[in-house]
């Protein structure tokens, strides 16, 4: 798909029409998983979650690298993607909060998990039409005429490539060894019920609403790939520092929970703001548009890693010789284990991320200059639109300081 979308040129735009595409099969998915039928085999339910990832991968690509086209500058990308993450974290704290209103509203003749379907299938036509009527689009003429896929095995051998690709799957193993431990954790070591641990996690997601944009304000003053490394080693510390919180104490622990999630949320605020300007070096030597290839190959690094780190998990509580099973009575030594296997295990992954910006040179200063470049060699080849109108309602950014404006 990356390829796919790198290769379209058409009157209508390059990623507008991939996310039209996506969504007639988005919706039938979710309405087929939602309205499953009694007895619905496994075959019928591999068919249509395939389906359901595959209209979510060409919706989300599509989105993300519109995202890098529309927002040209290095601080308009911090921003809009920090915008990005923090919408999402209302979205699905929308989602999850629709049993809860039934349940309140004494509505007892809905299923509240079809309600949750319902509810997906009505906004997806909705947020598609705001987006796509509305929203301009650029094309850039591409030099060099047709891709190959050896010129984007080519990507491979370049340094800065390999430092996001890295980094994302290392940030992404961190917090996805934590997921797979987490219920383990607060309830065997730090006292808590599940319903309390439930809670707590509930902090965590929802200060990534606050934590996204703060990172990428953060990110305009001290350059992304250093805020990456910052936040990366602040998560570190407050991973150990819920080894000394009073256990069982929810008053200790909101806060900590809550900077943790804020500091978790900037994480794929960086990874994708950096891969959108690395999109932008390799257009100005290769003269051809990668950047739907790039985000589709993040977010292939972050699915392989979401599934390694529950199959590493697993095996490393085995290892330590923690039952994870109910009911299970671990000693102290296995109880020992499992918390060291919680913070030690993130702590690695989420440095090691960080640690890849070490010798990092695309800053704010270097991206202008190709910005510069680009712009000069695009000329008047761009479809042309008023980017500072759609970007000030996004980022406040004031519209007299559009790159358009620059050009």
């Amino acid at each position: 798909m990356g390829l796919g979308m790198d290769r379209t040129r058409t009157r209508f735009g390059r990623y507008r029409v991939w996310m039209v595409a996506g969504a007639p099969m988005l919706i039938a998915a979710v309405y087929m998983l939602y309205n499953a039928p009694e007895g619905a085999t496994m075959v019928y339910l591999v068919i249509w979650l395939l389906a359901m990832y595959l209209g979510q991968s060409i919706m989300g690509l599509s989105h993300s690298a519109w995202a890098a086209v529309l927002a040209k500058s290095y601080e308009q990308r911090s921003r809009i993607f920090g915008v990005l993450t923090a919408v999402g974290v209302i979205g699905s704290l929308t989602a999850l909060a629709i049993p809860i209103l039934l349940e309140q509203a004494g509505v007892k003749d809905i299923n509240p998990i079809q309600a949750i379907g319902w509810f997906v299938i009505a906004m997806i036509p909705i947020t598609l039409l705001i987006v796509v009527i509305p929203t301009p689009e650029t094309v850039s003429k591409d030099d060099g005429g047709h891709f190959t896929l050896a010129d984007y095995a080519k990507l491979f051998s370049r340094g800065n490539v390999l430092r996001i690709l890295a980094a994302d799957l290392f940030v992404t193993l961190g917090p996805g060894w934590m997921a797979a431990l987490y219920m383990f954790f607060f309830t065997s070591t730090r006292g808590f019920s599940p319903t309390g641990a439930s809670l707590l996690l509930m902090v965590y997601i929802v200060a990534g609403f606050v934590g996204a944009p703060l990172t990428a304000a953060l990110a305009n003053r001290i350059s992304k790939h250093r805020a990456l490394m910052l936040t990366t080693t602040l998560y570190s510390i407050g991973l150990t520092l819920l080894l000394v919180l009073p256990k069982g104490s929810f008053v200790a622990f909101v806060p900590a929970m809550a900077v943790e999630g804020a500091l978790a949320a900037g994480f794929g605020v960086m990874i994708r703001a950096i891969t959108a300007d690395v999109g932008d070096e390799l257009r100005l030597e290769g003269g051809r548009e990668q950047i739907g290839l790039l985000y589709a190959l993040t977010a292939a690094t972050s699915k392989l890693a979401g599934a390694f780190s529950i199959f590493l998990t697993f095996n490393v509580l085995a290892l330590v010789g923690y039952d994870a099973k109910a009911g299970a009575t671990n000693t102290p030594e296995q109880v020992l284990g499992l918390e060291l296997a919680f913070i030690i295990g993130p702590i690695i992954f989420v440095m090691l991320a960080g640690a890849c910006f070490f010798g990092y040179k695309l800053d704010a200063a270097a991206h202008a200059e190709i910005r510069r470049q680009l712009d000069e060699r695009d000329g008047h080849t761009e479809v042309a639109y008023d980017e500072a109108a759609v970007l000030e309602g996004l980022t406040g950014e004031p519209g007299g300081h559009s790159s358009v404006d620059r050009r």
